[in-house]
């Protein structure tokens, strides 16, 4: 069975049958305000947010994420820590510190995992990092695993979601969903899409739906808005934000 959570707060800012959005990781809020700012508006679909302090909890407690992501929660959105796996490279002990400073300094509601494997033969140990993790958060927590790209179908038996997706529009717009997910609900897949041209936005929103996912993040900012080309794309509100909080939801057609 996977991995399933209790309802969160019976949410009232969006629910498991409607697309969403879900945001894998802003820039610290000293640093991105209107971004977290934003985010507390009430009526945003939003089904999860990830907190990222400093390529993980830090070294001790930031009371200016511990804010932001209270504001977040009280907006009845779950809050989820990063934990970055780098592609299995990461040891059990490391990442299971991390859950516990994100748990204790930041009550987070689940983990985001990052650059996870995709892999049949890493199944088994980031079974074992889910399994440990998701009893660090209320209820069991919410757990998305970040691919990237379609794994092995047994990740999607160890938690409540998949980034299966995570690029350019320009791939997107191309791109396959696995046969497998079929057998599957949309809330169980995550789609994160950068460089998206404002006039394509409609055409990814019906991409997302035909291709079974549930939640979304999509942007039109690109690493190459920073001069040295090290940004993070999703980092940034998107410069169409408003539009794409409008499109998200059941009054886009199928």
């Amino acid at each position: 069975m996977p991995h399933l959570t209790t309802r969160w707060r019976e949410q009232a800012a969006t629910t498991v049958d409607r697309m969403g959005l879900g945001v894998p990781g802003y820039a610290h809020p000293l640093v991105a305000p209107v971004e977290w700012g934003r985010l507390a508006r009430p009526g945003t679909p939003l089904h999860w947010v990830t907190l990222n302090v400093s390529n993980g909890p830090g070294d001790r407690p930031d009371p200016h994420c511990l804010e932001a992501g209270g504001r977040i929660r009280n907006a009845g959105v779950r809050v989820l820590g990063r934990l970055d796996m780098a592609y299995g490279t990461r040891s059990f002990g490391e990442l299971v510190s991390d859950a516990h400073r994100f748990r204790d300094w930041y009550r987070v509601d689940g983990f985001y995992l990052d650059r996870c494997p995709s892999g049949r033969t890493e199944l088994s140990g980031v079974r074992r990092v889910t399994t440990t993790v998701a009893g660090l958060a209320e209820g069991g927590g919410h757990l998305v695993l970040g691919h990237g790209t379609h794994p092995c179908p047994g990740y999607a038996e160890i938690a409540d979601q998949l980034v299966t997706f995570s690029g350019p529009w320009t791939d997107y717009r191309w791109s396959q969903v696995a046969e497998w997910t079929a057998d599957h609900p949309p809330e169980r897949f995550c789609h994160l899409v950068h460089g998206l041209p404002r006039t394509h936005l409609e055409e990814a929103v019906r991409i997302a739906r035909w291709q079974g996912a549930g939640t979304v993040f999509m942007t039109d900012r690109t690493a190459d808005d920073d001069p040295d080309g090290q940004s993070d794309p999703f980092e940034t509100l998107p410069g169409c934000w408003d539009e794409i909080v409008s499109r998200i939801g059941p009054g886009v057609s199928e």
